[in-house]
């Protein structure tokens, strides 16, 4: 057994015992890159990856290009990092299904929250919801913002009449962060609420998610004819 192999041993030693709250950045990355090169001291490419993009979540939240150019980032370990917030992201997903009524906004900004963990283009999701207000389908619309994707009004009504929805929400995501509407989000969540009603289906919602918060256009009176 090399030296790097006794450090790597004490490396995975430690997180067993203790958990990623003993390691520092850097170190976190070694642990990852241990599963993409078997031998050697990954310890300077770590230094290099947040040299690059100045933190742990800029590594994670890097076009896979962009990793690419870092030496000693192969395809292999650019896909690695890339899995880790989508798998994340589904296990944040996986948690919320539950079966629970989101029979109010915290319960449903808690939920759609999950969805957009870690994305870092917008996209549009329609949740279709039964009389208790339980789940019948989280559908992904479109990938791109309201403004210059649009909702797919015909999509959205053919969604929530597949499902036997009895109300829906919609839901989208600003990576900016910033969760203030914009003259196309009102007017698209205008246009779905008018599309739905033609099928006496109510949009109890428009949800916009930004980084940890969300804003519902229903608690903000934007929903009102």
């Amino acid at each position: 057994m090399g030296v790097h192999d006794g450090h790597r041993e004490r490396m995975r030693e430690r997180f067993y015992d203790h958990g990623l709250d003993a390691f520092q950045d850097h170190e976190v990355l070694e642990l990852l890159l241990y599963h993409v090169h078997g031998r050697g001291d990954v310890n300077p490419l770590a230094h290099r990856l947040l040299d690059t993009f100045g933190s742990l979540a800029g590594v994670f939240d890097a076009p896979r290009d962009e990793l690419l150019k870092v030496d000693g980032v192969g395809k292999k370990a650019a896909q690695l990092i890339h899995l880790v917030p989508e798998l994340s992201r589904r296990y944040m997903i996986s948690r919320t299904e539950s079966g629970e009524q989101l029979n109010n906004t915290a319960k449903a900004g808690q939920y759609v929250k999950s969805f957009f963990y870690a994305k870092q283009e917008e996209a549009v999701y329609l949740l279709c919801l039964n009389a208790d207000y339980r789940v019948l389908a989280m559908k992904k619309l479109s990938e791109g913002d309201v403004g210059s994707a649009g909702v797919p009004i015909r999509k959205v009504v053919e969604y929530a009449l597949t499902y036997k929805a009895v109300g829906v929400i919609l839901a989208h995501n600003h990576p900016s962060g910033v969760t203030r509407p914009s003259k196309e989000d009102i007017d698209a969540t205008m246009a779905v609420k008018k599309a739905l009603a033609g099928v006496s289906i109510p949009l109890h919602d428009h949800i916009i998610v930004g980084n940890d918060s969300y804003l519902s256009l229903a608690d903000e009176g934007m929903l009102k004819d």
